[in-house]
Formats: C-alpha cells, sequence, structure tokens
C-alpha cells in the first residue's frame, strides 16, 4: 500500500482564534496548569490559533512564539503561601490594545485573579465573546487559612466574575449543581482527561521500591499532591496510622512539595518525601506504590484521582470530585462521606487489609481502575471542549470564522 500525503484540504470544522487567560502554566507544577496544557495542545492539534496570556514567571523570560501559538507575558507577584505561584497584576489597557489590534474571536478566563479581571472587562469593553472555567476553590481554601469569615464575599465575587461570561465550564456534575444552588447561571460540564500512556501499570519499579528500603510485599501507601493545609493532610496521618497499627511494615510515600513539609515530617520521620515530580518519573512513583489516599475536600476535581487509577492503583477518597464522578465504591476502591475523618480512616484500613487477606479481590480493584481510566481519552474531552467553544463563538459572530487547512494521509 503506497501513502500518499494530499495537503490543504479544507477542515469540517470552524477554527478559532482564541485567546487564553490564565495565572498558571507549565512549567508550574498544579492541577490547573498541566490539566490547561493539555487542553491548549490538543485545541492547537485541531489547528486552532492560541494566544496565550500570563504571568512572567522569571526575570527575563521570553514569550513562546510559534506557529499558531503565541504568548502574551504580563506582570505578576508571588501568591502568599504559594511563592512558586505567580498572581497576575491588573492589565486591563495592555490587552485592550492588544485585541484591537489583533481581535480573538474568543477570549476563554482560567482564572480569576487580578489579571483575568482585567480580561473580563477588557472583552466586555470590545464585545468579544467571552467564556470561563471554574478550576480552584479558592472560597474552600479560605477555612483552613483561619480566613473562613471571607467564605461569602468570596463566593460573591465568583459569582459575579463568572456570570458576566457567556458560560462556565466546570469538572463534574456535582460542582455545577453546588453552584447552581449558590447562584451561578450558564455552566456547562466538561470533564478532565488522562493520559493513560504515561500513566501506565507498566511502569512499576523494583529499583525504585529498592530504594525506599521497602520489600517485596511491604505495602506502598501514595499521596501526590500540594503539601498545603488545604489538602486536609491530618487526615492523611490519621488513615496512614491506622494501617500502620496493622501492618507496621508499611510506607507512606508523599510526592509533592509544600508550607507543610516540615509539620508531616515532625509527625511521620519515616515516611519518604519524594519532591516534585514530573513526567515519566512522576508515573514512576504513582506505579511503584500499592494504594492512594486522598483526603482533599477542597478540590474542584483532582486530577490525581485519574492519574492513580491510570496506574492501576485502588484509591480511597472522599465521595466528591472526580472521585465521585469516576471512582466505584468496593469495584475500583472505597468512598468515604465527604469530610467523615473516621469513615475515611476506616476504608483506608480496609482495603490495606484487603491486600492481605484477599490479594486477588485488591488486584481486580486496581484493574478496575485502570479500565476505568482507559475511557478518559484526551482527546475525546478536548473535542468536548472545542465543540462548547465554537458554540460560544458562533453564537457572537456576525461573520463566518475562517476555515482551518490540514493534511490527509490517503492509501492507495
Amino acid at each position: 500500500m503506497a501513502s500518499i500525503l494530499i495537503e490543504q484540504l479544507p477542515a469540517h470544522r470552524r477554527s478559532l482564534r482564541l485567546a487564553v487567560v490564565t495565572e498558571t502554566y507549565p512549567p508550574e507544577v498544579n492541577g490547573v496548569a498541566l490539566s490547561l496544557a493539555r487542553f491548549v495542545e490538543g485545541l492547537r492539534a485541531c489547528n486552532h490559533d492560541i494566544q496565550l496570556i500570563r504571568p512572567r514567571q522569571s526575570f527575563g523570560e521570553q514569550p513562546d512564539q510559534r506557529t499558531g501559538f503565541n504568548e502574551l507575558l504580563t506582570q505578576g507577584m508571588p501568591i502568599p503561601r504559594y511563592p512558586d505561584l505567580k498572581m497576575g497584576l491588573p492589565a486591563k489597557q495592555a490587552l485592550i490594545k492588544q485585541w484591537t489590534l489583533k481581535r480573538p474571536d474568543l477570549v476563554h478566563i482560567v482564572t480569576e485573579g487580578p489579571l483575568g479581571w482585567s480580561a473580563l472587562q477588557a472583552a466586555h469593553k470590545l464585545k468579544i465573546p467571552l467564556c470561563s472555567d471554574f478550576r480552584t476553590n479558592f472560597h474552600a481554601y479560605s477555612r483552613h487559612y483561619g480566613i473562613g469569615w471571607l467564605k461569602k464575599p468570596i463566593v460573591a465575587y465568583l459569582r459575579k466574575f463568572h456570570n458576566r461570561t457567556q458560560l462556565t465550564m466546570v469538572p463534574t456534575e456535582q460542582l455545577r449543581g453546588e453552584l447552581e444552588a449558590s447562584g451561578f447561571r450558564n455552566l456547562k460540564v466538561v470533564a478532565r482527561g488522562v493520559d493513560t500512556q504515561l500513566f501506565n501499570p507498566l511502569r512499576r519499579s523494583q529499583v525504585l521500591r529498592s530504594e525506599w528500603g521497602v520489600k517485596a510485599d511491604s505495602l506502598v501507601v501514595m499521596h501526590v499532591g500540594r503539601l498545603a493545609a488545604e489538602k486536609n493532610l491530618s487526615t492523611l496521618i490519621a488513615a496512614f496510622l491506622a494501617i500502620r497499627q496493622q501492618q507496621p511494615e508499611a510506607r507512606l510515600v508523599l510526592v509533592g512539595d509544600g508550607p507543610e513539609k516540615k509539620s508531616l515530617h515532625q509527625q511521620l520521620p519515616d515516611a519518604i518525601f519524594a519532591g516534585t515530580r514530573r513526567g515519566e518519573d512522576l508515573a514512576a512513583h504513582y506505579a511503584s506504590g500499592d494504594l492512594f489516599l486522598f483526603p482533599s475536600i477542597t478540590e474542584t476535581f483532582g486530577n490525581v484521582t485519574l492519574e492513580a487509577m491510570a496506574s492501576g492503583l485502588p484509591v480511597v477518597a472522599f465521595d466528591y470530585a472526580a472521585a465521585a464522578e469516576h471512582l466505584r465504591h468496593q469495584t475500583s476502591g472505597l468512598l468515604a462521606a465527604y469530610d467523615r475523618t473516621d469513615q475515611f480512616t476506616a476504608c483506608a484500613q480496609s482495603l490495606a487489609a484487603t491486600r492481605i487477606s484477599d490479594p486477588q479481590a485488591f488486584a481486580a480493584m486496581g484493574n478496575a481502575a485502570r479500565l476505568k481510566a482507559e475511557s478518559l481519552d484526551w482527546k475525546c474531552v478536548v473535542q468536548q471542549m472545542e465543540s462548547i467553544l465554537l458554540t460560544v463563538a458562533a453564537s457572537h459572530h456576525d461573520g463566518e470564522l475562517h476555515l482551518p487547512r490540514q493534511s490527509r494521509i490517503v492509501t492507495s
């Protein structure tokens, strides 16, 4: 069979000039940045032109300029308690100037900080179609930093922000219901995906486990995420210590960094603090564990839940966010009632004990988790987002959006 490359065939779908505004993006490591990068690259692969607007992450950083992709870097400042992340400073006039010279078909705002608010104002002034993402539960974080009294004004600000856009994307049906009850309008569920080639049980490494100092049959309990107060780490500690009572050789591996690292090390001196990991190294850490505990109660989604499932690990989590959406209780892991530390601890103990009492059932849970993750392909998720963006742009666009050109391979 010979392959002939036929160039310049018009696509059936329209292409967009899309301005994406965010205060976090790789190489920063967090769920918002990493999942957003997946969407951006997926949309570029569909022949959409992306302008990425974000704060400059380091002194002297130069914007990335490629075919179909260009960056506009703005001023930013470190976020309190998150020194590695930046908060974009107001940039309304710069955005008005930029979008007057080169008008996007649609503005998509990912974060609600000062830069996001500037983008909202600029898009309204220029009458550019506008949509947004709800990706971080800032209002839920408030109680973990002693400012619980700010929850109502934070919710009011977020509601005002998102209700001024044509549509807000949320990652789960559960979150949509909660936000609708708080007065948020025009919400659309867009799932998150997972890279099942990267996160894969085949990346399990006996060499890595040996470095951790664990025996072949010892239980390795994994946790991946920022080591910060809003991640409910006291519940993680309680659950692991309960497991330790039954299995003294069990080890806890913590992947990630953050302000609570020192405190955790004092409470769990023999835990393994692996620090921040990326790519195949991160995937190997997941797959080299046996059981994943995710006690956070402040997630809008929780990408690490899908990454653990894709790595073949049974998961213990609270019954909300990604776990509620994709984890099946007693099939691919165990779910505890929301914010019930006692239930979470009991689930962790039970699942850890199952690994010894019924290893086949434990392995079946890991296999079921992997199978579910395989159905959450990023390509399908990007196509869903693309369809929504095109609909929003078309509903506010008087003229025709330009048609992309793409190649096709024909065999003969």
